[in-house]
């Protein structure tokens, strides 16, 4: 299992940071390697992000060296499933994920494996955990179940479907937030107006991109803004002081997840665009 750890960072940092210091510091660059677990620990909200992906064998989901004792313990997991068919096994009980199908694994699960249906063509697992304080039930989030909410328009370039899959009104979790937004052909912005929320860390993760396709992933204060250019099946941590927002060299779907002070969903502050900077 492969671990790497980002520092939290107060928002004055980034305006001395050249394209590698800011890369090192947010960019998760690697989340799927065959036949392993790739983690990454961070210190903001101390979410773990990363991917598991299964060919012949199955994986177990193995604590790393900055969480003391059994993975979830005390922390809860959402899993959504980015490749093709895959199984996840808690405690005894198995799992079906289809491809985009998700599940939320509480916390005080002893035991997660992973297992592709085939290896010639492996499930990929995207995995957020975050810290939890109270055990719900184990949820599977089949496709039917998810709640979506149009949003954008073709005129705007931001036309897009956002799918909420761990919601207070899908599954209950302590505080962890998962979702899926897909764009739709000719759209290529993924928020518009960027925003931030300063009671909440969120993770992107960007995929279904073209191999030459890039986003550009904008962060930063609104009035010190960055970008970091971002290929397939990679991640950008957002800390809470930070806008995030995405444009594309084509469509593009991507995951978010957030772990902070609350779980309103639209509890977020728009940042209109003359203000940036």
């Amino acid at each position: 299992m492969q671990t790497r750890v980002l520092h939290a960072t107060h928002p004055r940092l980034i305006a001395h940071l050249d394209t590698q210091g800011l890369r090192d510091l947010y960019l998760v660059p690697e989340v799927f390697r065959g036949g392993e677990i790739c983690l990454t620990y961070s210190h903001v909200e101390r979410l773990i992000v990363g991917g598991a992906m299964p060919l012949e064998r199955s994986i177990a989901l193995d604590a790393p060296d900055l969480v003391r004792g059994e993975f979830l313990s005390r922390r809860e997991l959402g899993i959504i499933n980015v490749g093709a068919h895959g199984r996840v096994g808690t405690d005894g009980e198995t799992w079906e994920l289809a491809p985009r199908e998700g599940l939320y694994v509480p916390m005080g699960t002893r035991r997660v494996r992973f297992e592709s249906a085939d290896a010639a063509s492996p499930a990929k697992l995207y995995l957020v955990s975050a810290p939890a304080h109270q055990r719900f039930a184990a949820t599977k989030i089949p496709l039917e179940r998810r709640m979506p909410m149009k949003m954008g328009a073709a005129a705007t370039s931001n036309e897009r479907t956002i799918l909420q899959y761990i919601h207070p009104e899908i599954c209950r979790s302590s505080q962890l937030l998962m979702g899926l937004t897909a764009l739709e052909p000719g759209s290529v912005w993924n928020t518009m107006p960027p925003h931030l929320h300063d009671r909440r860390s969120e993770v992107y993760f960007y995929f279904d991109l073209g191999r030459d396709a890039r986003v550009f992933h904008f962060m930063g204060e609104p009035e010190e803004t960055r970008h970091i250019v971002v290929t397939n099946e990679q991640a950008v941590v957002s800390p809470p002081w930070s806008i995030h927002m995405g444009c594309g060299s084509s469509s593009y779907a991507f995951i978010w997840a957030m772990a902070g002070e609350n779980q309103d969903y639209k509890d977020m502050d728009a940042v209109a665009l003359p203000s940036l900077r």
